[in-house]
């Protein structure tokens, strides 16, 4: 079993900044690949980014390139996410999630993961 629960969310001004984190536990973290969603209300949950269990390799949706990195802390067991530069259509309750498959590059699809957090909330105000 794994448990992932993330946190950093909030609310902010266009522009600004947060830094979302994902403590795993209960598992070899640091064998998976990991990945970031979201879903903002009346939509469904879209891919944001995602990074191989070394942390070498690291892929983004397109809205969110150049403003958005994802990283990750193997002796933390540990996966951020820092968000520049939000926009108001960054606003969604983001999930982490984790997967068991060892495929690679890692995957895109929420389906493809075997286990995710509950969301934290991220509103960026115009």
């Amino acid at each position: 079993q794994v448990q992932l629960v993330e946190s950093g969310g909030g609310w902010v001004q266009a522009g600004g900044s947060l830094r979302l984190s994902c403590a795993a536990s209960g598992r070899a973290f640091s064998r998976y690949a990991m990945g970031w969603f979201r879903q903002a209300p009346g939509k469904e949950r879209e891919f944001v980014a995602t990074i191989s269990w070394s942390g070498g390799s690291t892929y983004y949706t397109d809205s969110v390139k150049g403003r958005f990195t994802i990283s990750r802390d193997n002796a933390k067991n540990t996966m951020y996410l820092q968000m520049n530069s939000l926009k108001p259509e960054d606003t969604a309750v983001y999930s982490c999630a984790l997967d068991l498959s060892g495929t690679y590059p890692p995957p895109a699809r929420a389906g493809d993961y075997d286990y995710w957090g509950q969301g934290t909330q991220v509103t960026v105000s115009s």
